[in-house]
């Protein structure tokens, strides 16, 4: 058989192309910058995201294929849904920058390798949400990780970091080679691992389609933190550079959901009342193994990892609606990605000593007497967390549990409900330490760009908080020509 070149479409992978060349030319500018100069490299790094995220913007409204195979069936598929995702991740990656240069400045950590490892793997984040086959979307999950594993072990001289990156490098193998096996089993029970072919004849594949959905599903409930394949997410949170944390945290866990709204919703859809009652009691045992574990939790970045793991819960609520979850699914990780990267912003600046101190939660008792504006923010993101009206964690959790009951699962939403009452216990208990307790309360770390990165997470949870409706419209639009395009091919 002979070779044919795909048809290409450069506009269509614009954005990732312009923040992938950005990566591999830092890369060669940071040999000549000095060690104690890093810092620069990542306000270098910067000036790659800016220009993807313009070119990200422009693409509103467009739909191109890219990669066209022999069969005329798109490997890339560029939509409101794609392009949506990719302006959240090009955002989490400008903030995570924000707060890495903060993080690092001054300590043996300040190394150029953290930016343009953050670069790829938002490559990878970026290329989950256009890919059109399966094939793609493994290498494209492998691409957003395997930096993430380089990543969490940054700390060459912590225990600690070397331990969560061996963790999670050998969890994520294991969990690929699930993927990988769903992937081989699709594959065989449709003879396609394009999403419109596997759309088309899912429904008749018999067990051999469902063992694959099912090695598909695990393989991603690992990435997004769900139970019972969570076991990684409080240890490599607690032992990764905090920075890294707060950027896996968000860019991680959106990058998971990507690919599984775009393959469940769109080629699974037909055969959703099989896979639905599954995610449903996954998306049940995450929200209240997440939320109840997080009460004991001492350590902040423990108390924020099981917090992960619940919130993960809350956007499979949606999942298990289809189609008409997808919406709500986008709304909840924007309204999470302002609050959460907030909330590890708000971290880095309390924990000192390069991740040895400022951890416990008593190191926040007295902290308003000390800086009551710093106070005052930390308590608005710790309410959006908890779902408190007028923040985003509020309106991201009324589109969730609206669209879950809509879609039948009323059971599903009132577990929902009881276990955000559970979490308002531990993270309102940062607040009432915060400001009922006299302590050694200090902010450590409150340099000019966690700031600013502090400043726009803020900002964006009392918009998207005090008006909603306009960014779920934009969430809405987003999945009209995403589900047109995958089940059409």
């Amino acid at each position: 058989m002979d070779f044919i070149v795909p048809t290409l479409n450069i506009q269509a992978i614009l954005p990732l192309l312009i923040l992938a060349g950005w990566g591999l030319i830092l890369m060669f500018i940071d040999l000549r910058i000095p060690d104690e100069r890093k810092s620069l490299t990542g306000w270098l790094s910067l000036v790659g995201i800016i220009p993807a995220l313009i070119a990200a913007l422009m693409q509103w409204n467009f739909e191109i294929d890219a990669f066209e195979t022999q069969a005329g069936l798109p490997l890339v598929l560029l939509d409101n849904f794609s392009t949506f995702l990719n302006v959240l991740y090009l955002i989490s990656a400008a903030i995570s920058i924000l707060i890495a240069v903060s993080y690092v400045r001054g300590t043996h950590n300040s190394r150029g390798e953290l930016y343009f490892l953050m670069l790829f793997s938002t490559c990878g984040m970026m290329l989950m949400g256009m890919a059109n086959d399966l094939i793609l979307t493994f290498l494209a999950l492998e691409l957003l990780s395997i930096p993430l594993y380089i990543l969490s072990g940054f700390d060459n001289r912590s225990a600690e970091s070397e331990e969560s990156a061996l963790k999670y490098f050998l969890l994520g193998a294991f969990s690929s080679g699930f993927l990988v096996f769903g992937i081989a089993l699709t594959y065989g029970a449709t003879q396609s691992t394009a999403l419109p072919v596997i759309a088309a004849n899912i429904a008749d594949s018999g067990a051999l389609g469902m063992a694959g959905v099912a090695m598909i599903l695990v393989g991603f409930a690992f990435k997004i933190g769900a139970v019972p394949f969570h076991m990684w997410t409080p240890d490599v949170y607690e032992g990764a550079p905090t920075a890294v944390t707060a950027f896996m945290s968000v860019g991680s866990k959106v990058g998971g959901f990507a690919a599984l709204l775009r393959i469940f919703a769109g080629a699974f859809d037909s055969i959703i009342v099989e896979w639905a009652p599954a995610i449903a009691i996954i998306a049940a045992a995450t929200m209240i193994l997440g939320n109840i574990a997080a009460i004991s939790q001492q350590n902040i970045k423990r108390m924020l990892a099981y917090s992960s793991i619940a919130h993960a819960g809350y956007i499979l609520m949606a999942v298990v609606a289809g189609r008409d979850g997808v919406s709500a699914a986008l709304y909840y990780m924007l309204a999470y990605l302002f609050t959460n990267l907030g909330a590890f912003a708000c971290v880095i600046a309390v924990e000192r000593n390069e991740g040895k101190l400022g951890l416990l939660l008593d190191d926040y008792k007295g902290l308003a007497k000390r800086n009551l504006p710093f106070a005052l923010a930390l308590m608005y993101l710790m309410l959006s967390l908890t779902g408190i009206p007028l923040t985003a964690g509020f309106t991201g959790k009324f589109y969730v549990f609206r669209t879950t009951i809509d879609a039948g699962y009323v059971w599903l939403a009132v577990i929902g409900a009881l276990t955000s009452v559970v979490s308002a216990y531990y993270y309102l208990r940062v607040v009432f330490y915060s400001f009922m307790f006299d302590g050694p309360a200090e902010v450590y770390r409150f340099p000019r760009a966690l700031k600013l990165a502090l400043g726009i997470c803020v900002v964006a949870v009392l918009i998207l908080g005090f008006v909603p409706g306009a960014w779920y419209d934009l969430a809405q639009r987003a999945i009209i020509p995403t589900v047109t395009a995958v089940v059409g091919g």
